[in-house]
């Protein structure tokens, strides 16, 4: 059976989750009368942590190793997709011949750094994913929790936290609406969490951006040079996220990003330079773009069927590709996985 994590008895880690080894499709358990656990189940274990404040963060970042089998990827998929207005969930839309939340699925099962997958959704929505397992190298068949979505992210997050296991180092918790996470970003991102115990995927804003006061005037500029938007994965050790949920949970606070819960606690979090390709659905404009091409270049084109106006987005510098698009960024999804299935 499956070991619980510290703090939480079997009988309430069982109601949470069915875990797979073996054969995961199996065992059929039907997850009935479920009920969001309640934080007194936490662990009340603290860990002591020395942060470094004086080294080079890219030498630091390749220097810490990541032991294989350590992290549980916490892959969230319970979202109902409002602002999508479809038919079903946004991550369960179509894109390229799969479902979108098979992509992140897929890649953090071929990661040896991540010892099991904690899918949290629905029911219903499991042969989803089960699809894909069944599909997927034996060496990246790695085991399986089932967790629920609770009635806010962080309770869904909590969820996925208590479903995993006690021996993992870290987790790592990703929106499964963004397909285009690669390992190597994933992988960065763990590097810093486990250095510093919190740490999440990142890029630097383009726009400028500004306060503005109640009535509409500016109050000021924001400095674009610190400013960041995040993204996921976002690798917390396990303790550290267990601390911030009873804080948050006392004070009864509500958070819309996992590091929130540790920032409220007062201990660090690092932000890990990421790709601006690593985007999240959040508009149905998956079916407007009919074709890539190579240009003369020798890099990709993203032609796009949409009739709005259409901009060059010049990502990172070493990235291999341009894409001629309209303003929604969705369209690099075409031109990642043509890129995929080329390789």
């Amino acid at each position: 059976g499956a070991t619980p994590r510290a703090g939480c008895s079997v009988r309430a880690c069982s109601s949470l989750a069915t875990r797979a080894r073996a054969k995961p499709w199996t065992d059929r358990t039907r997850l009935q009368n479920w009920k969001s656990p309640s934080l007194s189940s936490l662990s009340s274990r603290r860990t002591a942590s020395s942060f470094p404040s004086s080294v080079d963060r890219s030498l630091l970042a390749h220097s810490v190793g990541v032991p294989e089998g350590c992290v549980s990827a916490i892959i969230l998929a319970g979202g109902v997709g409002k602002r999508m207005g479809a038919e079903i969930p946004k991550q369960y839309l179509d894109l390229s011949g799969k479902p979108i939340a098979t992509y992140s699925l897929e890649t953090f099962a071929g990661m040896k750094e991540v010892g099991e997958l904690v899918v949290v959704c629905l029911e219903e929505w499991e042969h989803i994913f089960r699809d894909s397992y069944e599909g997927l190298p034996d060496g990246h068949k790695k085991p399986i929790v089932w967790a629920r979505p609770g009635k806010e992210r962080q309770d869904s997050v909590l969820n996925g936290l208590l479903a995993s296991s006690k021996k993992s180092k870290l987790v790592a918790i990703h929106d499964s609406a963004r397909p285009l996470i690669t390992p190597e970003d994933a992988l960065n991102c763990m590097r810093d969490g486990l250095d510093c115990g919190a740490a999440v995927l990142g890029v630097p804003v383009k726009p400028t951006i500004k306060e503005v006061n109640d009535d509409g005037t500016v109050l000021k500029t924001l400095e674009r040079s610190r400013l960041w938007e995040v993204q996921t994965p976002q690798c917390v050790k396990p303790s550290l996220l267990e601390e911030g949920f009873d804080f948050v949970k006392k004070g009864g606070i509500e958070v819309t990003d996992d590091v929130s819960i540790v920032e409220a606690i007062g201990r660090p979090v690092r932000i890990t330079k990421g790709s601006y390709t690593n985007i999240k659905v959040l508009n149905n404009s998956i079916s407007s773009f009919k074709r890539i091409t190579p240009c003369s270049t020798g890099k990709s084109v993203m032609c796009s069927s949409s009739i709005n106006p259409m901009r060059t987005i010049d990502f990172m510098e070493n990235l291999k590709y341009i894409q001629v698009t309209t303003p929604d960024d969705m369209s690099v999804a075409q031109r990642f996985l043509n890129d995929q299935n080329q390789g």
